[in-house]
């Protein structure tokens, strides 16, 4: 039995025959006694008999449909639950992010979520390999990632918003001599020594381009993920890096540099998987998201060019 069977059983206790139960309920009469001839074959005892024309209900039937009728009311009880939890403007929001995504993003997110009736947010740091981004749609309901230009798009089993394209620029100590040129080639930059990030991270390609453009490989030195420790790594003669345009914070002691002939650029995605959207809550926080993106761009985004 199901809650449409007990629904029509119940109509058709009030009402007394088929045609009056197809009218109140939308139906056809036809598809009326189908379903009443299903759910008999569940139940072991009538539950309909005729009463000259009309179509009545045995006592079996009555007790049932007195059951319906406490069906029908925790059925609307776990609906209404539900819209109010989909509507509930203050529902937790879980969120990820990679670090140097959490580092810009989290604080404009708190700023922007604080006071009554906000989404409570729950934060945490992920670094994780490219292709695992879209596994920690298991776990939050916003997750922060990112990929180069000329990578795949994210697989359709999550919805991704792009937040930012961010250049990617080389970073380099003051004082070196390459602060002298406003640009950069693969060229300029292949006889130094590198800092990374570890291997599936997704820079590695980027350093792979510079090496293929410059027709040599790289002096791979240090393998670094978190661009604060690159950024000290670098003032102090580590090597040369890859930094994000706009979200690490600028040191006093770094000089950015663009770089041409190849791909430099990262989109930051937001991904979820479909059904989170569902949730004003979660809705509240992709917009807060855009909203905190375009806050990045313009603070930081004017000191070079793309």
């Amino acid at each position: 039995m199901n809650e449409r069977q007990l629904q029509i059983l119940r109509e058709l206790g009030e009402s007394g025959s088929v045609t009056a139960t197809a009218e109140a309920l939308l139906m056809t009469p036809s598809a009326i006694s189908q379903q009443l001839r299903l759910l008999q074959r569940s139940i072991p005892v009538p539950l309909t008999a005729r009463d000259g024309r009309r179509l009545v209900l045995t006592d079996a039937g009555q007790a049932l449909a007195r059951a319906a009728i406490e069906v029908e009311t925790a059925m609307a009880a776990a609906r209404h639950a539900i819209d109010e939890f989909v509507d509930q403007p203050d529902a937790g929001v879980s969120v990820a992010a990679f670090h140097s995504a959490a580092s810009a993003f989290f604080p404009l997110l708190l700023l922007g979520q604080a006071g009554p009736g906000r989404p409570r947010l729950s934060l945490a740091d992920e670094d994780v390999a490219q292709d695992h981004f879209p596994g920690l749609t298991r776990d939050y309901d916003l997750v922060l990632a990112h990929r180069l230009d000329q990578a795949p798009p994210w697989p359709d089993t999550v919805t991704a918003d792009t937040l930012l394209r961010e250049p990617l620029d080389v970073a380099l100590p003051a004082g070196h001599p390459l602060t002298a040129k406003r640009r950069l080639t693969p060229r300029d930059v292949a006889d130094q020594p590198w800092i990374t990030v570890h291997d599936g991270f997704p820079l590695m390609a980027t350093i792979d381009a510079i090496a293929s453009a410059a027709n040599r490989r790289l002096d791979i030195v240090h393998r670094i993920n978190e661009f604060s420790v690159v950024a000290e790594a670098v003032a102090a003669g580590g090597g040369l890096a890859l930094m994000p345009r706009w979200t690490t914070r600028p040191h006093p002691a770094l000089v950015l540099r663009p770089l041409s002939g190849v791909h430099t650029r990262r989109h930051i995605d937001v991904l979820h998987r479909p059904e989170r959207a569902a949730r004003r809550a979660v809705r509240t926080v992709l917009t807060e998201l855009h909203r905190a993106a375009a806050t990045i761009q313009r603070r930081d985004g004017s000191a070079l060019p793309a």
